[in-house]
């Protein structure tokens, strides 16, 4: 029992180390907001040139429910003509 005492009291001091010791990646991580500057907002607007090259979800969605519908379409009719072969 005083193993596990001693086991528990040596996390909370590594706990409590890692805590206090702050590098300067995890400070960055815990800033508060700000705001862009001008150059961001101007960097994430929206670009009226590539509205044209925008992402067709649907049509990627049909295009690949097709090539699912067409796998297993040739699939079935290869297991067709394997039976008919065994068959002879």
């Amino acid at each position: 029992m005083a193993f596990l005492l001693h086991k528990s009291s040596i996390a909370a001091h590594l706990r409590s180390h890692f805590q206090k010791t702050e590098d300067p990646v995890s400070l960055s991580r815990r800033r508060l907001h700000v705001e862009p500057g001008a150059r961001e907002k101007v960097l994430l607007a929206e670009d009226p040139i590539l509205k044209k090259f925008k992402s067709n979800k649907g049509g990627v969605q049909r295009l690949k429910r097709l090539g699912d519908v067409l796998t297993i379409v040739v699939v079935a009719a290869q297991e067709i003509l394997i039976l008919l072969w065994l068959e002879k």
